[in-house]
């Protein structure tokens, strides 16, 4: 009897192609627990505040950082050491030298400012209220010249007519006028040449600059020099000079001294706050 054939093993399938395969995705690595080591138990005066216990000796708590007897306040500082530089507070013999002299140094330089910047102040002060305030005429109680020509005395310059004047020779005359009691002359007004009217003002000579001089009533001496345009009309001459009582114009160089011409002041006017 013939044996059967073995029969032949199945063949095996041909593997399939393998195709485009995307990039995997980068895996965070697992967090590491670390081990905690336990608090330690503190026992001691806890936090007023946040009630943490903290060891004795500590003065403030170790957690929020408050005082731990928060009745141990220092003593408050009396009012004069509150004020600037002595508030601060120092250890004994700390810089208490130093400061004293710095104070007392800024405090010689606050008055000697002080004397010195004080006149200048007032003066400005005074100043302002004579801007700011009106005027009033004042009227001398006597007036007196060193010289005068016929017909022309010196009581002409306050008589409020401007078309009379006084008359002297030539330049080097001067003019006084005293004053009942004294006041803050603010300022002056001088009319100079015969008249104010400029078809009389050149028919005598002019004063083309004056001296002034006026005395308050301590005795001090202001002078000042003037110094005229050659035209009809009047000069306004602010001076804002305290406790005046007496004036003197002296004449300096003249204009038009020609002929028998004289040298002409028709009106002087002083002024005081209203």
């Amino acid at each position: 009897m013939r044996p059967e054939p073995t029969p032949a093993p199945p063949a095996e399938p041909e593997p399939e192609a393998i195709g485009p395969v995307a990039p995997a995705k980068p895996v965070a690595p697992r967090p590491v627990v670390r081990p905690v080591a336990a608090q330690e138990e503190v026992s001691g005066v806890p936090c007023p505040v946040c009630g943490t216990p903290n060891p004795p000796g500590r003065r403030f708590c170790r957690r929020c950082a408050s005082p731990l007897d928060p009745t141990a306040q220092r003593a408050p500082l009396p009012w004069w050491r509150t004020i600037w530089p002595l508030r601060r507070r120092v250890r004994a013999g700390s810089g208490r030298w130093i400061r004293f002299l710095v104070i007392l140094a800024v405090v010689v330089a606050l008055c000697a400012g002080g004397f010195f910047l004080l006149p200048a102040g007032r003066a400005l002060f005074e100043d302002t209220r004579d801007k700011l305030s009106g005027v009033k005429a004042v009227s001398p109680v006597d007036v007196r010249a060193s010289a005068a020509e016929p017909g022309h005395p010196a009581k002409n310059t306050t008589d409020g007519l401007s078309n009379r004047y006084w008359a002297v020779p030539g330049a080097g005359a001067s003019i006084t006028y005293t004053f009942g009691k004294p006041f803050r002359m603010v300022d002056l007004i001088i009319t100079n040449g015969a008249s104010r009217e400029p078809e009389q003002y050149d028919r005598e000579a002019r004063a083309l600059r004056m001296d002034l001089e006026v005395t308050s009533a301590d005795g001090s001496v202001h002078h000042r020099e003037i110094d005229l345009a050659d035209k009809a009309g009047d000069t306004t001459v602010t001076t804002g000079i305290d406790d005046v009582v007496k004036v003197r114009l002296t004449l300096g160089s003249v204009t038009g001294l020609t002929g028998s011409r004289h040298v002409a002041l028709a009106e002087v006017e002083f002024f005081q706050r209203s």
